[in-house]
């Protein structure tokens, strides 16, 4: 379906509203290619037609419309650096940090925008690597993304033998996956800390947190700026004081205000909004 040049602010309109990616005048190409398909099977003769449909109370259609838009583009261990900062700077400093405490073994971390689910398991690989006795910890690791589809394959941890070769280490494959006849499944000892919620950023936080790490990497790049700034002072607020943010490594929080000091250890950038000895150096 060909979509005209007055239907594709109505469509960037539509997609905006449903998960604040901001497509602009040139992305007439990327609405046929995606959406174009998805109007015809829902019985609309042209776009308008479709972004009324999806406004008008069909779930289905808005759902199949994220879908569609939203980048679900991941691998195992994405950009190792995050995860070596993970590994030799965020988590000891936890671990440390809560020694002596009432709750010294409980870690809370959250991946927003987990897409299938290979950041939340990479994220469960390097605290089972990193901690011996994990089995003794109270730890819970978040995945939450605006996917339906997304979501579902990620609380299923099953992979495609395509999907589990990028980025994951060979040591790990045998370690914590089991392998199918054309799949591998995530181990019970990964999905013990791992949950999974459907859950769309823009919308109000509510029944989460604090969380000791938040994880929001390559999903704020597709909003508006003042989208993104709001995005991420509402994230401070479901952080613990000495929580860490990791964001994509093309992102900087820098312009959105004194508490984000970008930080550097292992080749990656991480903030640490809400530490009051970070925010009085700013």
């Amino acid at each position: 379906m060909q979509v005209i040049e007055m239907e594709i602010a109505m469509v960037a309109d539509l997609v905006e509203e449903l998960c604040g990616i901001v497509l602009d005048n040139s992305k007439g190409y990327l609405i046929e290619s995606r959406l174009g398909g998805w109007a015809e099977a829902h019985g609309c003769n042209n776009f308008t037609e479709f972004c009324r449909k999806a406004r008008n109370g069909d779930p289905t259609l808005r759902s199949r419309i994220i879908d569609a838009i939203t980048t679900q583009e991941t691998l195992f261990f994405r950009d190792s650096s995050p995860f070596e900062a993970l590994k030799h700077k965020a988590i000891p400093e936890l671990i440390d940090a809560k020694t002596g405490t009432t709750f010294s073994k409980r870690i809370r971390i959250w991946s927003a925008a987990c897409s299938t689910g290979q950041e939340v398991y990479s994220i469960a690989m390097t605290l089972c690597e990193l901690i011996p006795d994990i089995l003794k910890w109270d730890i819970k690791i978040l995945g939450t993304d605006i996917s339906d589809s997304a979501v579902k394959q990620a609380s299923l941890g099953r992979y495609a033998k395509h999907e589990i070769q990028r980025g994951m280490n060979p040591a790990f494959l045998q370690k914590y996956f089991v392998e199918g006849k054309d799949s591998w499944r995530v181990k019970d000892e990964l999905r013990f800390f791992s949950s999974f919620q459907r859950r769309n950023l823009l919308e109000p936080f509510t029944n989460l947190g604090p969380f000791d790490i938040i994880f929001c990497r390559n999903v704020a790049i597709y909003f508006d700026a003042t989208t993104k700034r709001n995005l991420f002072h509402r994230l401070t607020r479901q952080m613990t004081s000495d929580g860490y943010l990791f964001v994509g490594s093309s992102e900087s929080l820098a312009e959105f205000g004194s508490q984000f000091v970008p930080q550097y250890h292992c080749r990656t950038i991480f903030y640490q909004p809400n530490k009051k000895t970070i925010m009085a150096t700013a």
